[in-house]
């Protein structure tokens, strides 16, 4: 299905239950960065694209869309930013690997899709809706870079939005300049607004935070309580590459940090992650966190979920991550969910 542009945020909370499927029930999946890359491009692509998502594909199969973060451009054009110290281009074949896998909605908010400018940034696009992907957060300039992904999926219409609140901000789309949405309070807050009035469900995403980190900054926290209050249901951040906490605010929960997907990088610091997967039924809505191990030591390039202790393990350092935002995890036969 093909969306109408436009912008995005949603809301969940913590329980757990047996999930299942409803004729009705509408799933959504979201999973951390997905960048396949710089140094390890070699390798990838002798491997083949497709490859990295071996092991995780057929989590994608009953979802109605399936979101991630593109962490860097897809062109064989434009010019290079030396500003900044990573810089990444991936090949245009990765567009028909992340459709292969699954992905039909891709974020572009985030502070690698300028790395190669204007140029790499329009080709990028082109290779996404030639693959049936679409996309959020940047665009040919400011208007069309806040411009929401809208569907209609059995009788609901669900609005996605995406923004950036990292650096470069020479990245940042203008009036007449190509770039990503920046993330600034009263855009975002008339953004969704604006969605709220056309959607069911407003789900937003946000390219924030400290890398490496699993702390939640204090701008962090304002802006998805903003985003929230202005309409969004659901908040998912991306950005740190590691997890952070889960907060449950108002009506409306947030996802600060998924950590990394498929990430060509051998960091021992990015180990484990998790996707979301949000079932909306009527006036039951739930949200299941599957946790996945990301290290490259252990699984390569290719993510794998985790179950058993392995996969309560993950669960459990979620819950510390929490804590602070007095938000509990619970579990039962190894099924992890959020119902809101």
């Amino acid at each position: 299905m093909k969306p109408i542009y436009t912008r995005l945020l949603i809301t969940v909370a913590l329980i757990c239950f047996p999930l299942q499927l409803h004729a009705e029930e509408i799933v959504i999946t979201a999973v951390g960065d997905i960048m396949l890359a710089g140094r390890w491009a070699p390798f990838l692509k002798k491997n083949g694209y497709n490859s990295p998502f071996t092991a995780v594909r057929k989590e994608f199969a009953t979802s109605d869309i399936n979101l991630a973060n593109l962490e860097s451009p897809i062109a064989t054009g434009g010019q290079e930013y030396s500003e900044k110290k990573f810089r990444f281009r991936a090949e245009p074949q990765v567009a028909k690997a992340i459709r292969t896998a699954g992905f039909n909605l891709v974020t572009l908010a985030n502070n690698h899709s300028m790395d190669f400018g204007a140029e790499a940034l329009t080709e990028t696009m082109r290779h996404l809706k030639d693959n049936g992907i679409a996309w959020v957060g940047a665009g040919e300039n400011l208007s069309e870079a806040r411009k929401m992904a809208l569907y209609t999926i059995k009788g609901k219409r669900i609005a996605f939005l995406g923004y950036s609140l990292t650096q470069p901000i020479e990245f940042f789309a203008g009036q007449n300049r190509p770039g990503t949405a920046p993330g600034y309070e009263k855009l975002v807050t008339a953004d969704i607004t604006s969605a709220r009035s056309q959607a069911d469900y407003v789900i937003v995403s946000f390219h924030w935070g400290k890398e490496a980190s699993g702390t939640v900054q204090a701008y962090q926290q304002t802006a998805a309580h903003k985003a929230i209050e202005a309409g969004a249901d659901v908040i998912i951040g991306h950005h740190p590459h590691v997890l952070q906490g889960i907060e449950q605010y108002k009506k409306g929960i947030i996802f600060y940090s998924l950590g990394n997907f498929a990430f060509a990088s051998k960091s021992t610091t990015a180990d484990v992650s998790a996707m979301i997967r949000l079932r909306l039924n009527g006036n039951h809505h739930e949200a299941e966190i599957v946790p996945l191990d990301v290290l490259h030591r252990r699984v390569g390039f290719q993510p794998h979920v985790l179950t058993g202790e392995r996969g309560a393990a993950v669960i459990e350092k979620l819950n510390d991550l929490s804590e602070t935002f007095q938000t509990e995890i619970q579990g039962k036969d190894g099924r992890y969910a959020i119902t809101f």
